[in-house]
């Protein structure tokens, strides 16, 4: 499994008109297909007066993601399929954990499967612009405790050197929940050893995803 992928940074609402139709994609971050199909529907009874919902959506991470896409109505291939290849294409590697829907209110004048292939991709490309994008990836959780006294001090400098603090519990001592890619933990222990003069290390309790800036 790839230990990475971007995901969106946010929700994303962008509009663009052609020849009087408004295209207005809705982007949001999904953590199923369950999800992508509620969105879709949600939108269907918001925008009640729009002629087409067509979709597209891509979750979980590579390199075999769900992916499914709809046209809803528009001729075949020219909505969901160049939605769907956005998502793909996206910043050379694509996204995923998204959906987009693309409603469509038509403004009388017919586009054409060229024109409906352009603008289907260009609302979802407006989208994802404004979305912008962070890094999903599996990190290795630690623990490390320190005294009250180091705990502050540590944790800022373990966030200056771009260490993930996931979390942190205050009692006697105070526990920090660290994050780091695989690859990295040697580079965690060294910065732990100096910034604590050898005398804490960190304990793995285990992985998750987090996201990071990408």
């Amino acid at each position: 499994m790839d230990p990475s992928y971007l995901t969106l940074a946010g929700p994303a609402d962008a509009e663009i008109e052609v020849k009087r139709s408004r295209f207005l994609c809705t982007l949001r971050r999904v953590e199923d297909e369950a999800g992508a199909r509620a969105v879709v529907e949600s939108l269907r009874k918001r925008h009640w007066d729009a002629r087409h919902h067509c979709s597209a959506f891509v979750i979980g991470p590579p390199p075999v993601p769900v992916e499914r896409s709809s046209d809803d109505g528009e001729p075949a291939g020219t909505a969901g399929a160049p939605m769907l290849e956005v998502l793909r294409g996206h910043r050379g590697e694509g996204v995923s954990d998204v959906v987009a829907v693309v409603t469509r209110w038509f403004g009388g004048t017919l586009l054409g499967a060229g024109g409906l292939v352009r603008a289907y991709g260009d609302a979802v490309r407006a989208g994802l612009q404004l979305a912008g994008t962070v890094r999903r990836e599996v990190v290795r959780e630690h623990e490390l405790v320190l005294s009250h006294a180091d705990a502050g001090r540590v944790e800022s400098e373990l966030r200056a050197r771009g260490v993930a603090v996931l979390g942190s519990e205050y009692a006697a001592r105070v526990t920090l929940h660290l994050g780091v890619p695989p690859a990295e933990e040697s580079s965690l222990a060294a910065a732990v050893a100096e910034l604590t003069a050898g005398v804490s290390a960190t304990t793995v309790v285990g992985e998750r995803w987090v996201d990071r800036p990408g």
